[in-house]
């Protein structure tokens, strides 16, 4: 097997052997009918032998160009002039090498010096169409790399920004219960914050997750606020089993429940229900987060510009995650409450061998 660099193209050397090898091959296949003639087979072979040390000599030239960041026509000139004089020098080693002792034949020559000079040129545009190549695909996987890594920072950015805001929430609610004299459900909500902290600190920071994590996590702070609302809060989930172990943004639920909570439910005397919903839309994942509520006396647009720290926050990891391969729609409809809808492309997250998918 051809041992091979960075970017997955054979080395040089395997690669120079194996390139001259099918040369040789075929100038065999095109000398058969002459191979009956005394000394065809080596004069052939001493040609192959000759022409593939003379290319690596001319490795060195090509290099050394190719370090000058050249124009393709000065590159190309360069080359041909060195070619010509490599090839001459090959003709004269023909010469020498398959007839020794015998004058130089100035035709022979000419003839051996042209062929090198052609197969030498052609051999030094291989070498620099295959650095150029390779200088391409570098500089696409550096660029590639960089935009990542931008990303990733990025992504991490605004999901450790969540962290703060959810904390400084919860420490007001905990703040809000100690007032109120319910040392009982302050000192339990304190507990399943440091719960929640603790599992969003101990987690990997990945962009992704699947959500049925997702779920889990969410879950676990609907129960802090059930501690601070009581019955008030309703939690009904419509989660369909085939997208249990579907990807989506890390901490994309809590954020958008936690504002459905404290802007759609906890003012109501009577509280309210939160819905959570995922279901298939043709190749897409759609969720959606909905809180119940009284009728709005005046029509909202949809997809409204979201101005919270949650919503913002989870509109801008959407637009780095999938551009423009998805949707996110904030709603209110006719019946009362709000309802905030993401789609994004459906993929299954990969399984590890022996390894199955929880079933929620």
């Amino acid at each position: 097997m051809l041992k091979r660099d960075d970017l997955g193209f054979p080395a040089f050397w395997p690669l120079q052997i194996a390139g001259w090898s099918c040369y040789y091959l075929s100038v065999f296949v095109l000398l058969l009918p002459s191979l009956k003639q005394p000394g065809t087979l080596r004069a052939s072979g001493l040609w192959v032998a000759v022409m593939f040390a003379v290319s690596c000599l001319v490795r060195f030239v090509c290099r050394f160009l190719m370090r000058r960041e050249l124009s393709w026509v000065a590159l190309e000139t360069r080359a041909i002039v060195c070619c010509v004089l490599a090839g001459a020098i090959t003709g004269y080693l023909i010469e020498v090498v398959t007839f020794p002792g015998r004058p130089l034949h100035w035709r022979d020559w000419l003839e051996y010096s042209a062929q090198a000079t052609f197969l030498l040129f052609l051999w030094c545009n291989l070498y620099f169409s295959v650095k150029k190549w390779q200088e391409l695909e570098r500089g696409r996987e550096s660029l590639l790399r960089a935009e990542a890594e931008a990303r990733d920072a990025r992504l991490s950015a605004l999901r450790y920004q969540l962290n703060p805001h959810f904390l400084f929430n919860s420490l007001n609610a905990v703040s809000t219960l100690v007032l109120e004299g319910n040392a009982p459900a302050a000192t339990r909500m304190l507990a399943q914050v440091g719960e929640l902290l603790r599992t969003t600190l101990d987690g990997e920071a990945a962009a992704e997750t699947e959500l049925s994590q997702e779920i889990a996590f969410t879950e676990q702070y609907l129960a802090i606020e059930q501690t601070r609302l009581g019955e008030r809060l309703r939690v009904d989930l419509a989660i369909a089993p085939e997208t249990l172990d579907a990807l989506v943004p890390s901490m994309l639920l809590q954020p958008l429940v936690e504002n459905a909570v404290r802007h759609g439910v906890a003012p109501l005397v009577e509280g309210g229900t939160i819905r959570i919903q995922s279901k298939l839309n043709g190749a897409q994942l759609q969720v959606s987060i909905r809180n119940s509520g009284a009728p709005r006396t005046r029509a909202e647009p949809v997809n409204q510009p979201a101005h919270g720290i949650g919503l913002r926050n989870t509109a801008e990891r959407l637009k780095t995650l999938y551009a423009s391969a998805h949707t996110f729609a904030l709603q209110w409809p006719e019946a009362g409450g709000c309802e905030v809808t993401v789609e994004l492309p459906f993929r299954k997250a990969a399984l590890a061998p022996g390894s199955t998918s929880c079933v929620y």
